[in-house]
């Protein structure tokens, strides 16, 4: 009982020091390790936070970064390893919650708030080619439901709307889509493949104050930090 009161006391310290890095003005630049020995390498490196990559974890197992190809316990146990393996807050790619129900979404949270994660991200991908991405009703339903559960348990909430990764390059659609996660309580929006700097910055301005989430390398630009 002491040893896991100790655990969540460590998790909740994790949570104020991820919250704090998206409040403090500026930004910052956080790695994405697949397994427990490149965390350890990242941690050394001087990151303030680490976030696990679904992709990472799937190639580095051989499979494709798709939810039919993995299970919800081995992103967890992959979640977990990272974990163990660095005192940094670590958020979790949790893909789209292994799920279509909200409470899917929900479930995912504490599951993954369980394996000490400081935060992680929900994606309105469905995995259907002929409907790749979630009705947006649902969609808000389900970043709603996760967001519940993560003010329950402390948890840093990311919503990402999927549709550039996914041949859907609308921008409008996009931006819609982060409000209505913003205001479903999500604390973090996040759109990967965004196209260009004017497309980030339209989506930062969207979404104001809340911190937005960029990827970079999907494509040959390149930005500094200053930019």
């Amino acid at each position: 009982m002491v040893a896991a009161s100790r655990a969540a006391s460590t998790r909740e310290q994790k949570y104020e020091v991820f919250r704090a890095l998206h409040e403090r003005a500026g930004i910052f630049v956080i790695p994405n390790p697949w397994d427990a020995g490149s965390a350890r390498i990242l941690t050394a490196l001087g990151f303030e936070a680490l976030a696990t990559t679904s992709a990472g974890y799937a190639f580095s197992a051989g499979r494709p970064d798709e939810v039919s190809a993995l299970t919800r316990e081995g992103l967890l146990e992959n979640a977990k390893a990272i974990v163990e393996a660095t005192h940094l807050p670590v958020s979790a790619d949790m893909q789209n919650g292994f799920g279509q129900a909200p409470e899917a979404c929900a479930e995912m949270v504490r599951l993954a708030a369980g394996v000490g994660l400081a935060g992680g991200s929900i994606e309105d991908a469905t995995e259907d080619p002929k409907a790749p991405i979630y009705e947006l009703k649902l969609a808000v339903e389900r970043v709603a439901a996760a967001a519940e559960a993560a003010r329950a348990c402390h948890f840093m909430l990311t919503a990402r709307a999927e549709n550039y990764l996914h041949g859907r390059a609308d921008l409008d659609d996009t931006v819609r889509r982060l409000q209505a996660f913003a205001e479903a309580g999500a604390d973090v929006l996040y759109a990967p493949g965004l196209p260009s700097m004017d497309a980030i910055r339209r989506v930062c301005a969207s979404v104001a104050p809340k911190p937005v989430n960029v990827l970079m390398g999907r494509s040959a630009d390149t930005y500094s930090l200053e930019e």
